[in-house]
């Protein structure tokens, strides 16, 4: 072999990483020098709910403006922004950045003041301001304590620039997370109702596999509060029933209640009152399923519009994943790479290295938290669903490797595949992807199970056929010839809005697919 044949062989260095001892979104060292330090200022604020304490510092850490308390108030807010403007002039400085102490959401509106005002802001972690407090004051937590700290720690390099989400972004991050605190609440609920179920009807509730998925099961327990009611009813009488609440009676469904209402203990003597509760719990849960499904429906119009959308070719990722992803990851420009995004949910082991001890440790605990949980969920869900990745986790169990050690290598190798997928916007052929499957026909299933309004449907298709790349759309076409198929073969029952729609994407497919070469995007 020749050399040259040799070292194009060979796999490029990895560009070693650049040491620095301050954070890269946190440096100030540069503009520090080009104005001077006793012409840089720092505008520290420690914030609570209702008013924020405001020092006026240079990079010294020359005091320029005592302490002061500010309201959060229209008026109190403008009269500080001009009193550090006064301050500002008097003492000529010449570059100025404010830096507020993270405090939740609280410090979001002093924050939109000075941001609105022309000013730079930072932000500063909370554990930050208390790591460079403790040194200088042990013991002694007070606001103006915390202004000091906060300004040593700007000029220190931790003065973090948060980098500006679009709208689009921000508006899957709340929904998803409403969402994931109503499913949380659901979840409660519905512990709640088995608990009570058990009280009075004990055993009714394990006689069914998926209990939430029997409608007739909490039909029954709507009406009947012991297991003699239910045998006085007998099988008329929950036939009737059932067909009053508008539920298909089944025969096996009510053979397998009327055995265990022979077999059943005596359960709670106040059955009427279990009852109440549970019908008042059961109709909680109902209203929270009800919102669940219609925040699932905005959540894929909006993850439709996102390149997000592309890992739905990966079998074990649906639309519900691709809104946690896009809601919490957001915009994938702000990563350099894959471990960028590993790296912020914290799946990276912690480390000691003291002269010749290096040891590796857990997981870091200063993480991303609702990143990592989603991370983490994917990765389950992969290890279920997707082929390739069941096969490693049952090759790593086979090797004695543990649960979490396994799910942490899914994600991070999922988000290598994610980071190449929707950061090129193109899908290439991958061993996860077998078989591919076709992202349309997952929205489309999608909005078909949550019973989506034709106008939706198609806008949601719509959107999606934007974000596939050209290459993508010819494979995506057939599916949705054979469904078109499939629907107009059948006779006509009613309005068949899919029939009119499915052309109307699939023109859009074709002329896309029939774009020059040169102006394809992938």
């Amino acid at each position: 072999m020749s050399s040259a044949t040799a070292q194009s062989s060979r796999k490029p260095r990895k560009q070693r990483r650049v040491y620095q001892i301050q954070k890269p979104n946190g440096q100030l060292s540069p503009r520090v020098q080009a104005v001077g330090p006793e012409r840089f200022g720092i505008v520290a604020i420690d914030v609570a709910k209702k008013r924020s304490r405001l020092l006026l510092a240079n990079f010294y850490g020359t005091v320029l403006m005592p302490p002061c308390t500010v309201e959060h108030e229209r008026g109190t807010l403008s009269a500080a922004i001009d009193k550090v403007r006064a301050l500002i002039r008097e003492h000529d400085l010449r570059d100025v950045v404010v830096a507020i102490e993270r405090t939740g959401d609280y410090h979001r509106p002093i924050q939109r003041a000075f941001a609105a005002a022309g000013f730079e802001t930072r932000i500063v972690h909370p554990l930050t301001t208390k790591q460079f407090r403790l040194p200088a004051d042990p013991g002694n937590k007070t606001d103006d304590t915390d202004l000091a700290a906060i300004v040593r720690a700007v000029t220190q390099g931790f003065g973090l620039l948060e980098p500006v989400w679009p709208d689009l972004y921000v508006k899957i991050q709340l929904l998803r997370r409403h969402r994931r605190d109503l499913v949380d609440k659901s979840t409660l609920v519905e512990n709640q109702i088995r608990a009570t179920l058990h009280a009075a009807m004990p055993g009714f509730e394990a006689t069914f596999t998926h209990l939430w998925q029997c409608p007739a099961a909490l039909a029954i327990a709507r009406v009947h509060s012991s297991a003699a009611d239910i045998l006085n009813a007998g099988a008329d009488g929950l036939r009737t029933l059932l067909k009053e609440a508008g539920v298909a009676p089944r025969d096996e469904t009510i053979s397998r209640v009327l055995d265990w209402a022979r077999n059943a203990p005596q359960g709670h003597h106040l059955g009427d009152i279990q009852r109440r509760i549970f019908k008042a719990l059961d109709d909680d849960r109902r209203e929270k399923a009800r919102q669940i499904a219609a925040l699932e429906v905005d959540l894929a119009g909006l993850a439709v519009q996102t390149p997000y959308a592309l890992s739905l070719a990966i079998p074990g990722v649906n639309l519900v994943t691709v809104a946690d992803l896009a809601g919490e990851m957001g915009p994938i420009q702000f990563y350099a790479d894959a471990g960028c995004i590993t790296g912020r949910a914290g799946l990276v082991p912690s480390r000691y290295q003291s002269d010749r001890v290096d040891c590796s440790g857990p997981l870091v605990k200063r993480a991303n938290r609702r990143l990592r949980a989603v991370l983490m969920q994917t990765a389950t869900n992969l290890v279920h669903c997707n082929n390739t990745y069941k096969a490693r986790a049952e090759a790593w169990r086979r090797q004695r490797k543990d649960d979490r050690w396994i799910r942490v290598k899914i994600a991070k190798s999922f988000s290598r595949l994610l980071f190449a997928m929707v950061a090129g916007r193109q899908i290439f052929p991958h061993p996860a992807l077998q078989p591919r499957h076709y992202v349309m026909g997952k929205l489309l299933e999608f909005l078909t199970q949550h019973k989506a309004t034709p106008d939706i449907l198609r806008a949601h298709l719509e959107a999606l056929c934007d974000q596939l790349p050209a290459r993508a759309r010819a494979a995506e076409a057939p599916p949705l010839h054979e469904r078109l198929h499939e629907i107009t073969s059948r006779r006509a029952h009613g309005p068949r809005p899919l029939a009119e729609i499915l052309p109307i994407v699939l023109a859009r497919l074709q002329v896309i697919e029939s774009t020059p070469r040169s102006e394809d995007p992938s």
